[in-house]
């Protein structure tokens, strides 16, 4: 094989896993919880219908210091309660959180909030 072909399968060969780098990251989505309304009440409904993937990010829009939002476990979910202890906390109003592969739960915990709605569940695949 002559030092030019070498060469050009080379060049093909990058080129290739460049495309296939940028395909990877154009596949990541940012979804805003609860679309224009926000992070807020009675959006424990807002996944249903919507295909989430491992890497895409959710926005949580709301007032800082009206509320927050919690990564917590399933029990954490279902009691409304933060679980596990340590429990990653936002509060920006503005939190960006990234998707890990498989089921993902978040709540607000301020007093009354996660039970009247404010609370997700997420699978990610």
């Amino acid at each position: 094989m002559g030092q030019g072909r070498v060469s050009a399968m080379v060049a093909a060969a990058l080129l290739l896993l460049l495309v296939l780098s940028q395909t990877e990251l154009a596949r990541a989505a940012t979804y805003t919880v609860g679309g224009a309304g926000g992070w807020t009440f009675n959006v424990a409904g807002w996944p249903k219908g919507k295909r989430f993937r491992a890497g895409d990010t959710l926005v949580f829009n709301y007032g800082r210091g009206a509320h927050n939002v919690v990564a917590v476990n399933k029990a954490g979910y279902q009691t409304c309660r933060t679980v596990p202890k340590g429990a990653k906390v936002y509060t920006s109003g503005k939190d960006q959180i990234k998707l890990v592969k498989g089921q993902n739960f978040f709540i607000c915990n301020f007093p009354g909030h996660c039970e009247s709605g404010m609370k997700i569940a997420v699978t990610a695949a």
